[in-house]
């Protein structure tokens, strides 16, 4: 038993490596938004369900040992799915594809024909690993539950350490090679379990072929399999809202979600081991089940609402407001400690209905295979159904405290079903109903809520949206700030102030300063609005195109331009040349029509998880694609990877010094620094600055230092960031070269 437990942690491991990687190889394909990874997550849990499916049909017509070889080739075929992975779904699907599919339901398909094989295998595990070891009904249930405790174990450090050391550490192909090496390991360690398995497969129990009776004390599989799907519902629909609140805390930097993901089946393991050593002495599962599944919904409520009270108030408000830039070693480390805090001890106590819904549906041996089965498939299909639900319409209509009131509502009505029939749990049941019914009616609004995570004061202005793609807030500087703008947040982050930001300002004006007849422009990101209101300085330019991951940010600024139709933002929004749309920049270059002459990116941290898909070789090459002969592409450079990776693309290239802004084309570029100065020192450029924000003086010394060049004939490096290894974005394991700082190699 020892044996297969390690194979089944390592099996986890490897699967969660291999999950995310899987989903930004395709998201780089689908697109980043959240309906693109909605359709990506939805193609891998499809995989997973049928799985499910053919497991619980095949598992129960097998031998135990013939059970326990498909367990060991179905490791194996994950580890070669892993080791292809690169070539097929990365190369084949995400870039050769990516011009071909456009359509979502289309788009799901090539997903799902891309992860078929590799999820179904690893949906069918478990139906032949517990047709392998069911050997005594009474002890059926805990060693079930105990090897499933142990792979979600292995799947939550897999999620934390990958996430920590060996994505950041290995990059996205050396990640999957180890996830292969896992998979080996674990069908090796089954495979020599062969010897000492029945050839045989049980008999059925008699009067245990089906129906609810006698054979089935607890309820039927269907009765099960429909908690089971509710329950997987409510949990994942908690992970989504855990994933946006704690987000918004540490600032989705790339170590953030795997955090999230780790602690959760970390907590979810550890509470089904602890389950599976107690389904022995139950009589009766079912108050157990009905009681840990409330228990967790309302420790996990109170857990939430505990630290959004704590996020305005000292100690925390001192490190992790908004205000702040949250990637230091102290922001990690409270961020960290935050989830544990809030994900672990509800993640604890709803994995233990597990062991509790396999003591109820375990009732012979004949048919362990198939319902272990389906009740995984219900599993999957609630824990999908909570993932699209929540994800793309709950957040979408009713916001984040709306899905916390359909949240709560479900799991009131899981409890008044139990009180309906509860005696001996009756009290604790009513109890647990009374405190989700306070819950309901106790949260705040989500207007209320967001204004407490983003720290604002009393009497102070403020706009703010929010919907399945995010949330983004604005609010008016607060007394003692001065003259200060007022800060633009998206997702937790300061991406910009309203009145914008000089910087911004600067960087969209650069390339239809520079360029000779900028006509169309692209900005990728849109942010305040800072660098689009940029990109219309030049009269010549004919069309401005704007696009934004985060449709909130368009709603918030339209919202400002109602309140304050003399601000840059109302001219930006009213500017006939400009359209601002919501969508993903990077596919927007893959399929989009026509040539651009100059295209820009907004400025974004390249500490923030998925930057590096915009800070990538591989996209500085679509955007070479788009670009017209002659065409400008203008960038900032946070850091050194980031010049030398923009240098290995584009053959001349200009770095303006000290606001880090790149420029890139495929011909000499027509820059003269001196006349650039002069040209921004003019009235009407200066006029048109001040427009944007009326504080701004003079914008020269931000492009008056030392300005780099380079020609064909320059030397260059190799790439530092790709989308297989974004590097600065996992920059706990790769030192932040700062391009403020002295060149350092």
């Amino acid at each position: 038993m020892t044996r297969l437990m390690v194979a089944f942690f390592c099996s986890g491991f490897a699967a969660l490596l291999c999950q995310i990687i899987w989903q930004r190889m395709l998201g780089v394909f689908a697109g980043s938004d959240t309906v693109s990874a909605a359709l990506v997550v939805s193609a891998f849990l499809a995989g997973l369900g049928l799985g499910s499916i053919i497991g619980a049909k095949l598992a129960d017509r097998l031998s135990p040992r013939q059970a326990m070889l498909g367990f060991v080739l179905a490791e194996l075929g994950v580890a070669v799915c892993a080791l292809l992975s690169k070539p097929f779904l990365y190369d084949f699907i995400a870039i050769g594809l990516a011009e071909e599919v456009q359509q979502p339901l289309a788009v799901f398909a090539l997903c799902f024909a891309g992860l078929v094989v590799p999820t179904t295998l690893m949906g069918a595990s478990l139906p032949f690993l517990a047709r392998a070891v069911a050997t005594d009904l009474a002890t059926v249930a805990e060693r079930i539950g105990t090897l499933y405790g142990l792979n979600t174990l292995g799947a939550g450090l897999g999620a934390l350490i990958g996430g920590w050391f060996v994505v950041g550490s290995l990059g996205f192909v050396g990640a999957l090679g180890l996830a292969a090496a896992l998979d080996v390991l674990a069908g090796l360690l089954a495979l020599s379990l062969l010897p000492g398995l029945a050839r045989g497969a049980p008999a059925p129990a008699p009067g245990a072929a089906g129906a609810t009776g006698p054979a089935e004390p607890f309820g039927g599989l269907k009765l099960w399999c429909l908690l089971v799907f509710l329950s997987g519902y409510v949990i994942v629909a908690l992970e989504i809202v855990w994933v946006r609140l704690l987000g918004q805390v540490g600032q989705y930097h790339a170590y953030l979600f795997p955090t999230i993901l780790g602690v959760f089946l970390l907590m979810d393991g550890l509470g089904m081991a602890l389950a599976a050593r107690m389904v022995r002495r139950l009589a009766d599962p079912r108050p157990a089940f009905f009681l840990t599944q409330g228990a967790g919904f309302v420790l996990g409520a109170l857990l939430l609402g505990a630290l959004w009270w704590a996020m305005g108030r000292s100690p925390l408000a001192d490190f992790m407001a908004v205000d702040f830039d949250r990637f230091g070693p102290l922001h990690l480390a409270i961020s960290t400690a935050l989830i544990l805090v809030v994900v672990g001890p509800p993640s604890f106590i709803i994995g233990m209905t597990f062991p509790f819904v396999q003591r109820a549906v375990q009732q012979d041996l004949a048919s362990v295979g198939a319902r272990v089965g389906w009740v995984q498939l219900a599993n999957i299909l609630g824990n999908a159904a909570g993932s699209i639900g929540t994800g793309l319409v709950t957040f979408h209509f009713f916001g984040t405290m709306g899905t916390m009131l359909l949240l709560a509502l479900l799991s009131l009505g899981l409890l008044f079903a139990w009180l309906w029939q509860a005696r001996a749990s009756r009290p604790w049941t009513a109890g647990l109903a009374a405190a989700t019914a306070a819950i309901a009616l106790l949260a705040p609004s989500n207007e209320r809520f967001w204004a407490r995570l983003h720290g604002l004061p009393e009497n102070t202005e403020f706009a703010w949206s929010e919907d399945r793609s995010g949330v983004a807030f604005w609010r008016e500087r607060g007394e003692g700030e001065g003259r200060a703008p007022g800060r633009f947040f998206i997702m937790g982050h300061g991406q910009g102030f309203v009145p914008f930001l000089d910087t911004h300002i600067l960087l969209g004006m650069i390339g239809p300063l520079v360029h000779p007849n900028p006509e169309r422009v692209l900005t990728i990101g849109i942010g305040s609005g800072g660098t689009p209101y940029g990109a219309t300085v030049n009269p010549a330019t004919r069309e401005v195109r704007g696009i934004e991951l985060i449709r909130p940010v368009l709603d918030t600024l339209g919202e400002i331009a109602r309140e304050r139709p003399d601000s840059g933002v109302a001219q930006l929004l009213r500017d006939p040349r400009v359209k601002l749309e919501y969508g993903d920049g990077r596919r927007a270059l893959t399929r989009g029509q026509g040539l651009y002459d100059v295209i820009e990116a907004d400025a974004i941290r390249p500490q923030t998880s998925h930057s590096g898909l915009l800070y990538s070789a591989e996209f500085l090459m679509q955007v070479r694609e788009r670009l017209a002969p002659g065409g400008l592409y203008v960038q900032w450079a946070p850091t050194w990877r980031v010049v030398d990776t923009f240098a290995a693309v584009f053959p001349h290239a200009v770095l303006l010094r000290p606001a880090n802004v790149l420029i890139g084309s495929d011909r000499p570029i027509p820059i003269d620094q001196q006349a650039l100065l002069e040209r921004l020192r003019s009235p009407e450029l200066v006029a048109f600055t001040r427009r944007g924000n009326p504080n701004i003086a003079d914008l020269t010394p931000m492009v008056s230092g030392e300005m780099t060049v380079w020609t064909p004939e320059t030397p260059r490096v190799p790439p530092p960031l790709t989308d297989m290894f974004p590097r600065d974005e996992f920059f706990i394991n790769h030192a932040y070269l700062d391009a403020y700082q002295p060149r350092r190699r």
